[in-house]
């Protein structure tokens, strides 16, 4: 099909929807306003409200690497072609992402072969926040666990367990890689007693709002290569776990589908 072509189709689809807007608008308040109420079906067994639990993935947005974990070119713009398109080329694990089995192993399950059911899972909060504050290094536990469990009762089932340090709140500061003069980041983890404690429940995937599974200070990854070889899954950079209850909360984590793919960034939100 010609240039010319392919822009006025495109241009006649836009009429089209804009056509489909304006008619719309036109349904009557009272009409619209039954459709806003309608909850979703998700939300039917319970659940009142949805938390984004995601970063908003920018140029910006801290890396553990320190480089720029996006970068993109536009071949298209709207001006000049009549719409717009964006080529990306995406770091794996930088922004609100899934760490893979793929990741830390040798032939662990890759982000594409994630079981579905692991992704829809029971949300175990760990509040570390006050610690944090006072220790960038500190780490969860298994007396945080065990404090947990006598509050909540036993580890869900599929359940993801997630630390909440606090530290989402640092992504627009130096403060969420806190590197030092050596280049060594500081900032909080699942310490591995706190990891192999979790291998023996039925929790299927650890979450950190941090850049790593590990403490920023690590240098041997013992959560990641006790972790993901097992063929669990974890999630980095998650946001917003002040939002959400300690226990409760049914976490949805988009993986993506990429073939081969040893994580990749997430849209993930809660159901409370």
């Amino acid at each position: 099909m010609c240039d010319i072509c392919v822009m006025n189709s495109v241009k006649n689809r836009m009429l089209s929807r804009r056509d489909i807007l304006r008619a719309s608008a036109a349904v009557p308040v009272t009409a619209a306003a039954g459709l806003v109420a309608s909850a979703p079906a998700t939300l039917a067994a319970g659940h009142g409200r949805v938390v984004d639990m995601t970063h908003t993935f920018s140029e910006e947005f801290p890396t553990w690497v320190g480089e720029p974990g996006l970068n993109r070119e536009q071949p298209a713009n709207f001006a000049d072609h009549g719409f717009n398109v964006f080529v990306y080329t995406v770091d794996e694990h930088s922004g609100t992402h899934i760490d893979a089995p793929l990741h830390f192993s040798a032939d662990g399950l890759s982000v594409d072969e994630i079981p579905v059911n692991d992704l829809v899972c029971p949300l175990a909060v760990v509040d570390i926040r006050a610690r944090a504050a006072e220790d960038a290094d500190t780490q969860v536990t298994p007396k945080d666990l065990q404090a947990w469990i006598d509050a909540n009762g036993p580890i869900p089932d599929g359940a993801c367990v997630a630390m909440n340090s606090g530290w989402s709140t640092k992504t627009d500061t130096p403060g969420f890689r806190n590197a030092d003069a050596d280049g060594i980041q500081h900032y909080p983890g699942f310490h591995i007693e706190a990891t192999q404690m979790l291998l023996e429940t039925g929790a299927r995937s650890i979450a950190v709002d941090t850049l790593s599974l590990d403490l920023g200070a690590s240098q041997d990854f013992a959560t990641h290569y006790a972790w993901l070889p097992t063929g669990r899954f974890g999630i980095e950079c998650i946001a917003n776990l002040d939002e959400v209850p300690a226990s409760g909360a049914t976490l949805i984590v988009g993986a993506p589908k990429i073939q081969g793919g040893t994580g990749g960034q997430a849209r993930i939100f809660a159901l409370i």
